[in-house]
């Protein structure tokens, strides 16, 4: 492939070199700037970075500029975040507006500009709830990123090992090997079929059977929460 380079590391302290393979020549590094995708789906953010990006008055090598720019664009963006995005909080203040609208509407009919005004409440509230959930969504990867899941390798071996255990593959029925999701699904709904509707049977029942009872303490084990070194 043309466009496939590969980069070898130094071994370190393993005892193995690491490998780094770029199908793409056109490989442009980590992102320099973060940021918010919610960002850009508001209405004059982009005209604003070109406005600022080009307000910016730098002089040196490309990459001198380059860093200062970013650097300066970092401290904008925080302001114009701070101007724009404070009305966040105003979920709550919207529905109250739209609830006294839709109370007034049950008394009487509304006139054109409380339709109106309740329209532009529904398109606000929309918008405010989708910019949220937009930030949550990535806050909360960003959060998953930097303190990552405690010994996840250990519980996702330990759910991989029990699927493996609970799938069926082959079932035995009437000494004839079943095979195929709907074949074994159909065998075992037939069985219990069979089973449940034969009359006359005697079935087993639990009334003299001994059970182990958990003691007080064990039982308030039970929903004690783990701690973090039980769950390293």
């Amino acid at each position: 492939m043309a466009d496939c380079i590969q980069v070898a590391y130094q071994r370190g302290l393993y005892d193995h070199i690491p490998l780094l393979l770029n199908v793409d020549d056109a490989n442009w590094g980590p992102r320099p700037l973060q940021m918010l995708k919610c960002w850009s789906d508001y209405l004059g953010y982009e005209d604003f970075v070109r406005e600022i990006w080009s307000y910016f008055d730098c002089h040196g090598w490309g990459g001198y500029v380059l860093k200062m720019k970013l650097k300066m664009m970092k401290t904008c963006l925080k302001e114009w975040y701070n101007q724009h995005f404070q009305n966040l909080d105003r979920m709550s203040e919207v529905k109250n507006k739209i609830s006294l609208v839709d109370s007034k509407a049950e008394m009487s009919a509304l006139m054109e500009d409380e339709v109106q005004e309740l329209h532009d409440l529904s398109v606000n509230l929309h918008s405010l709830a989708r910019t949220k959930n937009s930030v949550n969504w990535q806050k909360s990867r960003m959060n998953w990123l930097k303190e990552g899941d405690a010994n996840s390798k250990f519980f996702h071996g330990v759910m991989s090992n029990h699927h493996r255990q609970n799938a069926l593959c082959l079932l035995s029925v009437d000494g004839v090997g079943v095979e195929g999701v709907q074949n074994i699904r159909a065998a075992v709904y037939n069985h219990f079929y069979s089973h449940f509707k034969a009359r006359g049977v005697d079935r087993p029942g639990v009334e003299n059977l001994q059970f182990r009872k958990l003691t007080g303490a064990q039982a308030g084990n039970m929903t004690k929460p783990f701690s973090l070194a039980e769950v390293k």
